[in-house]
């Protein structure tokens, strides 16, 4: 019902930046069947509407005394990403061709399939949707809606690790430890086509390494591996992970990724 509803798809979206929670004046008191049909369905409406269904907990209050909500738990969380995924990528073609980019990543480590799908795919829905939110945030959503899979992973997003938050680790399941999946890690930067004085045309012209050499580029990629290796210590010595491999990734403008290993 949220998805559907106009800008619903941004509160979806904004409730998995764990970091920021959805920021809401005051949560609404009641909710009957003429405040569903016919009330204002603006981002507090639609919080509170998710709140009081238990798919969004009260975390805190912010400076200005608004309410800081999230998501609780995992199984819900499962719910905002596949139906984020369900609504931006439909097809039968879609949900055949995911799990095996998402399998080939848990497995062999290489995002290069799984980056030519998001660049040739996914970018172009997220561009020509009208979103407020930033476009560092829909980069990190793009992989977290095609990598997630509870089953086999404890999903982390946004955890807290050495005064710092990971964007995504993917640790394997106590219970799926006999199987081949890896550790991973990966961090988000993101570079504004502005910053580079490049048009998306010039910028989907050039190649990873042409992308990669650019200054502004590499400096983000410099950060995120910095980022990634200071948090993925901390998050092996807190799992006892011996293998964790970790990932710098970098969206430029919503048209391209350039990633190396950390």
């Amino acid at each position: 019902y949220i998805a559907e509803l106009p800008h619903g798809e941004e509160v979806l979206a904004q409730a998995l930046n764990g970091e920021q929670g959805v920021l809401i004046p005051r949560l609404a008191k009641r909710f009957g069947v003429a405040d569903v049909l016919i009330a204002v369905k603006d981002q507090p409406f639609m919080a509170s509407l998710l709140y009081y269904f238990g798919i969004l907990t009260l975390t805190g209050v912010g400076i200005l005394g608004k309410s800081i909500l999230n998501i609780p738990n995992l199984v819900a969380r499962a719910l905002y990403v596949e139906r984020l995924r369900e609504t931006w990528l439909p097809t039968y073609e879609d949900h055949q061709t995911i799990p095996r980019l998402a399998e080939n990543f848990y497995l062999q480590g290489d995002l290069t399939p799984l980056v030519e799908f998001i660049e040739q795919r996914y970018f172009p829905i997220l561009s020509n949707r009208d979103y407020r939110w930033s476009n560092e945030l829909m980069v990190k959503i793009a992989f977290l809606t095609l990598l997630f899979d509870d089953r086999l992973y404890m999903m982390v997003s946004e955890t807290e690790m050495d005064h710092g938050y990971i964007d995504l680790s993917l640790i394997v399941r106590t219970d799926r430890r006999m199987t081949q999946a890896l550790d991973l890690l990966l961090e988000f930067k993101y570079v504004d086509l502005k910053k580079l004085k490049l048009t998306g045309e010039q910028v989907r012209a050039k190649s990873m390494a042409e992308l990669t050499a650019l200054a502004a580029v590499n400096a983000e990629l410099v950060a995120a591996a910095d980022q990634a290796r200071r948090y993925g210590a901390a998050l092996s010595e807190r799992y006892g992970l011996i293998d964790l491999r970790l990932f710098a990734v970098v969206g430029i403008g919503l048209e391209r990724v350039v990633w190396r290993v950390a």
